[in-house]
């Protein structure tokens, strides 16, 4: 197994730059703690993932046009998306809680995706499928920003919670941030955009994907599907809300991480292989 990107000379630095400034701007980004430098940081570090995702997942590093199919492309993209979301709504409120965490995982994916290229594809099945494809990283894309939010809800539910011997001081000692009833709304919106993203991929890749092929990646997605409708369903129908709402999507955001990427990645690092 390589865990070198085999890259043309070309199309080589520009990319391994893009990528360096990306993970050398998010571990700084980890390390801050005042929040200008953080955000001018992350940032630096998004807008550099934006450009090594332009060169390499695009393919516009290679001399034949086509785009990049893989576990760590759809993850470093995800990310890239999450990140885009959390800057613009931490202009207007801050967002305290994940700031690290965000950073780490921005610089994580960063290194998995220049170790675990994916698969050049010069030329689509389907007229459909670059769609097909897009539409699906955009769902994960929706799905991982309503994670985000459900993150910032628990600990926003942690801090009301009073600790043993705080008395009432401790539990009104709260980060600034969204209000608890705003993010639990937000997260709901993001997974509305999501099952409705999710369903157009998978009305999309019934249509094109002529048969139909019964593998993991399908199972996987319809499963997610599944859970998905049933916690926008328990929502309206029962208000579900809290920890039985985000383990439905906790549930439902696995199954799809299942779908795609750890298919591939069962494919790509665990096989060795760049087709099913």
């Amino acid at each position: 197994m390589s865990l070198a990107p085999a890259l043309p000379a070309t199309g080589l630095w520009p990319l391994l730059l893009a990528s360096s400034i990306a993970l050398a701007a998010y571990l700084t980004a980890a390390l801050q703690r005042e929040p200008k430098r953080f955000g001018a940081a992350l940032a630096i570090g998004w807008i550099a993932q934006g450009a090594a995702i332009a060169l390499h997942t695009a393919g516009l590093d290679q001399a034949e046009p086509g785009a990049r199919f893989g576990f760590a492309p759809a993850l470093s993209i995800t990310l890239w998306l999450v990140v885009a979301v959390y800057g613009i709504e931490s202009r207007f409120v801050p967002i305290v809680g994940v700031r690290r965490s965000l950073a780490l995982l921005g610089a994580i994916v960063v290194m998995v995706a220049w170790m675990f290229p994916g698969e050049l594809r010069p030329h689509a099945g389907s007229p459909w499928a670059p769609l097909h494809w897009v539409l699906g990283i955009a769902s994960y894309g929706l799905f991982g920003v309503a994670l985000l939010h459900a993150a910032l809800m628990r600990r926003s539910e942690q801090r009301l919670r009073p600790k043993p011997g705080a008395g009432s001081a401790g539990a009104m000692a709260t980060e600034p941030g969204l209000p608890l009833l705003k993010l639990e709304a937000l997260t709901f919106r993001f997974v509305a955009a999501g099952f409705v993203v999710l369903s157009a991929t998978l009305a999309l890749g019934w249509w094109f994907s002529q048969p139909w092929r019964w593998d993991h990646k399908a199972v996987f997605s319809i499963l997610a599907w599944g859970v998905f409708a049933a916690l926008l369903g328990g929502r309206r129908a029962f208000g579900w809300r809290g920890r039985i709402a985000t383990r439905w999507l906790y549930a439902g955001a696995g199954l799809l991480l299942l779908a795609y990427v750890g298919s591939r990645f069962v494919i790509e690092v665990l096989l060795g292989r760049t087709t099913a």
